[in-house]
């Protein structure tokens, strides 16, 4: 006989009393991953408080601080902030606020994408970009002790001045003697015309030109100058400049003496019909010689340019460009910073995308514009936000390199809720309004930072 297959068989193992191998086990057994919520509470619980005290704490009570007057005793209601939007002074504050929010960030984040992509292209690129970020080694208030140095209008304690002034004599030779004038007299050869002095009679070649000056102060007389001497007799028109005056009285009157120094760096001009022949300048003993002159007669003037001050620069911390020149301060600090993160991101850009661009016949600005600027959004806007932020927030240089003088028209939100505040105005009503309206003016862009952070990280 055989055996019945589909007869009665016995149960599975695993129902007759074995180990369990079905489902999985139920949500109560499941072991949680990491610590509990209590130990991450207790780990969260000190920072919460530090941020409740130093951040959300200086938050509510300014906002109820912004209420009441001066004193804190008088509730004024949004007082504080009609008078932000009223005072001709706040609002001058928050046009340079609106300057440094648009001109600042643009600058340092630009200078930082050009640095990054020029450092790729270099053999010391490491030691440029450590020279570039070395500001961010420096705070903030001794850069602006640095650049209030720098922007001293004297060109002898100012660098920015003493590249100027350097510039400036490199292609106008002509030396400043303000005050300065001709010798009085009926025997003087020469006379003032309109600010400058001219010959009164026509000289000719071989005829020296004697031009005696006096109110010379020795504060502009130049280091170089040399003992005056007359014009050695030759074929050109040629003369002497100097300052007719002995010192300890002496001398005769017109007449070039050894004791009496001659001028340099003075413009002369030979004028024939109204028009100038020809230029020359005066060398360390004051002569002066015109060469290649056309014979004939000629007037021999020094233009009215050789009377005025010399060239000294810019007046930097003046009303009108001190605000340009602390955000010159704010870039040199700051551009380190962008170069570095900025070419972070250059980094990671995948080369293939840039050589097939190259292959296909795109020049090098193409490629930037197109490709590397497009790729390179994402890090551009982090430092452009970043500074925003920073712009908003800028306190030290503004106190530091702007003068008392000419504080009010380079003030800021930050620097005017301090002056309010604590600088002398006692006003801690209005000051804690302005604290609140920085805040506010903050807000957008931390906000989007963080969902920016959001979306990456999602």
């Amino acid at each position: 006989m055989t055996e019945r297959l589909d007869g009665p068989q016995d149960p599975p193992a695993e129902t007759a009393g074995g180990p369990s191998t079905g489902p999985a086990e139920t949500p109560r057994t499941q072991r949680r991953l990491g610590p509990s919520p209590v130990v991450a509470i207790a780990f969260l619980l000190p920072a919460a408080l530090l941020l409740g005290i130093w951040v959300v704490y200086p938050i509510v009570y300014s906002i109820f601080r912004s209420l009441f007057d001066a004193n804190g005793t008088g509730f004024v209601g949004l007082g504080n902030y009609t008078t932000i939007f009223s005072d001709p002074a706040t609002f001058t504050t928050i046009r340079n606020n609106l300057i440094w929010v648009v001109v600042a960030p643009i600058v340092v984040t630009t200078l930082g994408l050009i640095f990054a992509v020029l450092t790729e292209r270099i053999k010391w690129a490491t030691a440029f970009k450590l020279i570039v970020f070395m500001p961010m080694a420096v705070s903030l208030m001794a850069a602006g002790v640095i650049f209030r140095l720098v922007y001293e209008e004297d060109p002898d304690k100012g660098l920015a001045n003493a590249i100027l002034t350097t510039v400036h004599d490199t292609f106008s030779s002509s030396q400043g003697y303000p005050e300065a004038r001709p010798r009085e007299g009926d025997q003087s050869q020469v006379a003032a015309q309109n600010g400058a002095v001219v010959t009164k009679q026509p000289a000719q070649a071989g005829q020296p030109v004697l031009i005696p000056i006096v109110g010379v102060k020795p504060a502009v007389m130049p280091g170089n100058a040399q003992p005056a001497k007359a014009p050695p007799a030759g074929n050109e028109l040629s003369g002497t400049v100097w300052f007719d005056f002995t010192p300890g009285g002496g001398g005769q009157s017109g007449a070039v003496d050894g004791t009496e120094k001659g001028l340099p760096g003075m413009t002369v001009e030979a004028v024939q019909n109204g028009q100038v022949a020809g230029t020359a300048t005066t060398a360390d003993d004051g002569t002066f010689r015109f060469q290649g002159l056309p014979a004939g007669s000629y007037v021999v003037r020094l233009p009215q340019s050789n009377f005025q001050a010399a060239y000294g620069g810019l007046t930097w911390l003046g009303p009108t460009l001190i605000t340009p020149a602390i955000i010159g301060a704010f870039v040199w600090v700051w551009a380190g910073f962008a170069m570095v993160l900025i070419a972070a991101g250059l980094s990671a850009i995948p080369r293939d995308a840039l050589e097939a661009a190259r292959i296909d016949g795109a020049t090098e600005w193409q490629v930037f514009r197109r490709i590397t600027v497009p790729l390179l959004s994402p890090v551009l806007l982090v430092v452009f936000v970043t500074m925003i932020i920073n712009t908003l927030k800028v306190f030290d240089l503004v106190f530091i390199i702007a003068p008392p003088s000419v504080q009010p028209q380079s003030n800021v939100v930050a620097l005017e809720m301090w002056r309010v505040a604590f600088g002398g105005g006692n006003n801690q009503g209005l000051g804690s309004a302005l604290a609140i309206f920085l805040l506010i003016l903050v807000l957008p862009f931390m906000i989007m930072n963080i969902r920016r952070f959001r979306r990456e990280s999602s």
